[in-house]
């Protein structure tokens, strides 16, 4: 995905998890409820719901109940084998019949959370198959302990042969081992298990596409972005999900919750806006999809907001096919100050930035920023969240309407409030003064990155004249880019005295420490702590966004070496990257950022291929290997997601009076409960 959602983003800059104070009142609920494997679950609060009206409440669960019936969605859409998978285990958690202790089933329980985490048997972030450290033995006998009338059989099955079938399934490695390979010397599509193609070559794909864009003219829709392009009979078809088509099981839910929202729409707009999105579900039309944006996009007086589509773009090794997400929220009036500020300088930031002139937009169409409180979020969005966003991802849409930026407030809190005291500062920055520097202003930064990342970075920058969409030109190298290229413009711009001065303005003092606070954050982060997340065993970077955050460190460093403006120190026998020349150091972010922009501007590939593969894929082994034996001693977990609130509604008849929101502090009980109020699909779609 080009321009949506910094996956992640508060994951990766662990360094807050050290430096941010507690914040929630000493009567809260601790927001950890559970660790796992390599995952730890967090709660949210959503701050202000019970002061919304009767109306804004019914709003609200009409747009929770139209995210969370898009869930089978996504499971399918990650991999085939993903609902025969969860049906299996949920048929074992509410029907085995046996004993529910013991080390195996400790081993089986952490493995059927981490599937419901990832939903499906890939690691959500890696996209590495999840293998049971139970005995395949035992999950058998589950199984055959459970309530046959529960299991995902096919016609005419027995248990017996449901268990050798499914057993490779979770099992054997060598069955669908990745669900996003990148891998662009071989078949992608044949080395995926994403379910987006089905017996389909890389090659035809690309040609089929190809066709289309050079046919579709400069304001053409993004093709495929709202199917699955299969070979029937020999022939090659896309099964558009749209009411009617594929998943029109799911989709005729949402848009039945839909159409209830737009029954009790804010105003005018945002009911036009409803109604567009209906309509593009009911017709699977790609055009109805772009119409239904551009009235998003101008929705910017209501105070509820529906992230809700096939939007993210990374679960697909080409960049073209979206996987379903949504994000229910409403605007936090006093937190927007900051990140309208930003927004409104727009043209400022474009036209001072290091780009060639023929690169950048003579004028910045219509950014709307604002910090929201989220309420609900379903499909790609969850359990694990972005904490920012930037939207829509059409490039044309973006350049004649505009787009919408947010900042995930409540979320960022929840991660701030979760991570006070765990030791990653001491560890990982070289000296008293980094720390120091961290712990006054690394929250801060943070905050000014995912601003300026989203309202500044997506919006920026254009391409020349003829030269198509970079999911085109730049293929599986293109959402690397695009998250460096945004991450630059932050990370550019971020000690800049101009945003001093915007900041001063809605009266939030900043020094030039800050800035400082920052880089130190991006290198030490792209260099070594993103490095936990991956096992020792990986040879390479497969994550896109993690590519991109070590290609910018690691250009730097190299590019900075002959003026030593980062230097990798040794303490105490551990490692660190310091950055000794801050303003130098800029200076080569601005290079690199003019670098991506010319390669997305003229769709370069050779060059995107060169920067990528040089720079942002492999991994030094010896770095990797100490940074996992110091993390190790810290007991954290490196990937974090969150139980979602409940909204319940009373009713007097048909009709809604009011909403109350809960907070879950299970994670497996709302997986299983899920699985039994939003369950929609078949077993094979």
């Amino acid at each position: 995905m080009k321009k949506t959602i910094i996956a992640l983003l508060a994951l990766a800059t662990v360094w807050l998890a050290a430096c941010e104070k507690k914040t929630a009142p000493a009567t809260e609920a601790p927001v950890k409820k559970d660790q796992f494997a390599d995952l730890r679950i967090l709660t949210y609060k959503v701050p202000g719901f019970e002061q919304l009206t009767a109306r804004e409440k019914e709003l609200a669960y009409y747009l929770s109940q139209a995210a969370l019936y898009g869930r089978d969605i996504i499971w399918d859409q990650n991999c085939k084998y993903n609902l025969t998978v969860r049906k299996t285990l949920e048929a074992i958690f509410n029907s085995y019949k046996g004993e529910k202790s013991g080390d195996e089933w400790g081993k089986f329980e952490v493995y059927a959370k981490r599937v419901f985490f990832s939903n499906g048997i890939h690691h959500h972030y890696s996209s590495n198959k999840l293998l049971p450290e139970c005995s395949q033995a035992y999950f058998a006998e589950l199984i055959k302990g459970s309530d046959s009338a529960q299991l995902p059989l096919s016609a005419g099955e027995t248990v017996e042969a449901f268990v050798a079938r499914i057993s490779p399934i979770c099992f054997d490695p060598t069955v669908a081992p990745k669900r996003v390979n990148l891998d662009g010397s071989k078949d992608m599509l044949a080395n995926s298990a994403t379910n987006f193609y089905a017996g389909v070559t890389q090659a035809e794909t690309d040609a089929h596409y190809l066709a289309l864009t050079k046919k579709g003219g400069p304001n053409a829709p993004m093709y495929g972005l709202n199917s699955q392009f299969a070979k029937v009979d020999g022939k090659l078809v896309e099964r558009i999900w749209k009411v009617g088509g594929m998943y029109t099981q799911s989709i005729e839910k949402m848009v039945y919750w839909l159409e209830k929202a737009v029954g009790v729409a804010e105003n005018e707009q945002q009911k036009k806006t409803l109604e567009a999105l209906v309509k593009y579900y009911k017709s699977g039309d790609l055009a109805d999809f772009d119409a239904y944006n551009i009235e998003w996009v101008k929705d910017t007086a209501s105070r509820f907001d529906l992230v809700h589509g096939f939007i993210e773009v990374y679960g697909d090794p080409l960049g073209l096919r979206g996987s379903f997400e949504s994000v229910v929220s409403f605007k936090d009036m006093d937190a927007s100050r900051r990140i309208k500020a930003i927004g409104d300088m727009a043209q400022w930031f474009e036209d001072n930035s290091p780009l060639q002139p023929a690169h950048k937009k003579p004028n910045v169409k219509g950014i709307t920023a604002k910090v929201i409180t989220v309420v609900t979020e379903a499909g790609d969005a969850a359990p694990a969240t972005p904490i920012g966003i930037n939207l829509p991802n059409s490039n044309w849409i973006r350049e004649q309407h505009g787009s919408k930026s947010v900042n995930l407030g409540n979320i960022v809190r929840a991660y701030n409030e979760s991570a006070s005291g765990s030791g990653m500062l001491e560890e990982f920055f070289f000296s008293p003064e980094m720390i120091a520097r961290a712990e006054k202003w690394g929250a801060l930064a943070d905050d000014l990155h995912t601003d300026m990342h989203e309202v500044i970075g997506h919006a920026s920058g254009r391409l020349e004249e003829g030269v198509k969409d970079p999911s085109i030109t730049l293929k599986n190298y293109s959402n690397t880019l695009e998250e460096a290229r945004a991450d630059l413009v932050a990370l550019y711009y971020l000690p800049d005295p101009k945003l001093r001065e915007i900041l001063a303005a809605v009266n939030i003092p900043v020094d030039e420490e800050m800035g400082k606070a920052a880089y130190d954050d991006y290198i030490t982060n792209g260099l070594m702590i993103q490095l936990t997340r991956i096992p020792e065993e990986e040879k390479q970077l497969e994550e896109a966004h993690m590519r991109n955050r070590q290609l910018v460190a690691a250009w730097a460093y190299e590019k900075g070496k002959a003026d030593n403006v980062i230097e990798k120190k040794n303490k105490d026998g551990k490692s660190f990257f310091v950055v000794n020349d801050y303003a130098k150091l800029r200076t080569l972010f601005g290079q690199l950022l003019a670098e991506i922009q010319r390669i997305k501007s003229q769709g370069d590939f050779a060059a995107a291929k060169a920067l990528v593969e040089g720079y942002g894929v492999q991994i030094d082994h010896a770095i990797h290997q100490e940074v996992l034996e110091r993390y190790k001693k810290l007991n954290l977990a490196p990937y974090k997601g969150f139980i979602q609130p409940r909204l319940v509604p009373k009713m007097e008849g048909d009709r809604v009076t009011d909403v109350l929101i809960e907070y879950p502090t299970n994670f497996l009980e709302q997986m299983l409960f899920y699985g039994k109020e939003y369950a929609t699909l078949p077993i094979q779609n």
